[in-house]
């Protein structure tokens, strides 16, 4: 099923959220250091890592209890969901230490934006990071802060977008540029869509399956546009890739696929020569697609 937007916010909440992140760059000597020094904005933030995770039913349940705003029941329900929980009177974070290092990297991050933005520290002695714990629309608010703190700490600024425009257009760009930040493929190739000067989209898709009469299809998780795709081919809606579909081929069979070749017509109906081209992260395939005329845009650095 196609996730909620995760990261939208007016750009005045944008702004404010952004100049919190600059703040702890600024405080750790981080921009210029790759990976970005998870170590050291905890340092910078006085936040403290558990040194044991809490992150299995009994342990979670005994660390919440007397702290918590919600009820066991409510716990119970939502553990399958909790990856990071943030304590505010203690200023300790809990990650969720089976994810991989790269969605650990994020989550510390994300749990460190609960921290530092001033809302979120004082209205609770414990976030934890489910919808189970607030109403829908401030549990959807603060994950949108915290997702837009962690992108920007985690990406420095306009650092990725700005090595991203000097590079050549391809799947293999952000694959690297995952390797420099320490962030996972999957979230450098959103970040490589939304932030590319150049027309291109990238679709997320989970793992294709089979249905009781073994049609073959994958559900689409996200979709990612740059602002000039978007304004040029509008952004698809499709929630399942099926083999009728245009991008089937571009699957891999097993890690990667290369540019395969097929058309599209823009919001005016005129026709465009694309590239698409998918990689299997093992979690979720991921597939660029990109018109041709954009390998011969001109590279342009922005600063970081």
């Amino acid at each position: 099923m196609t996730r909620p937007d995760d990261s939208t916010l007016s750009p005045q909440d944008l702004e404010a959220i952004e100049k919190r992140a600059r703040l702890i760059l600024d405080e750790c000597d981080g921009w210029q250091r790759f990976p970005v020094p998870i170590e050291d904005i905890l340092t910078a933030a006085n936040l403290q890592l558990a040194p044991t995770s809490a992150f299995n039913s009994f342990a979670i349940l005994a660390y919440i209890k007397g702290k918590a705003i919600i009820t066991k029941e409510k716990v119970k329900a939502a553990l399958s969901k909790v990856f990071g929980i943030y304590d505010a009177e203690e200023a300790i974070i809990h990650i969720d230490t089976s994810v991989v290092l790269s969605k650990q990297n994020f989550l510390k991050l994300h749990e460190t934006g609960h921290h530092r933005i001033p809302t979120h520290r004082k209205m609770f002695k414990l976030f934890q990071d489910c919808k189970e714990t607030l109403s829908h629309e401030i549990a959807d608010q603060f994950e949108r802060e915290a997702n837009n703190f962690a992108r920007y700490v985690l990406f420095k600024g306009q650092t990725f977008s700005g090595m991203a425009a000097d590079s050549e257009l391809g799947i293999k760009i952000p694959m690297k540029l995952a390797k420099i930040f320490g962030a996972s493929i999957y979230a450098a190739c959103r970040e490589y869509a939304r932030t590319n000067h150049r027309d291109c989209l990238v679709y997320i898709l989970e793992q294709p399956t089979f249905s009781q009469n073994l049609q073959s299809f994958a559900e689409v998780r996200r979709i990612e546009a740059s602002p000039s795709f978007a304004r040029r081919f509008g952004v698809p809606q499709e929630t399942l890739l099926t083999p009728e579909h245009t991008l089937w081929p571009v699957l891999p069979v097993r890690r990667m696929t290369p540019p395969r070749q097929f058309s599209i017509k823009d919001l005016n109906g005129e026709t465009h020569e694309c590239l698409a081209e998918g990689f299997n992260t093992t979690f979720n395939i991921i597939i660029l697609v990109y018109p041709v005329r954009a390998l011969n845009f001109k590279s342009i650095s922005l600063p970081g």
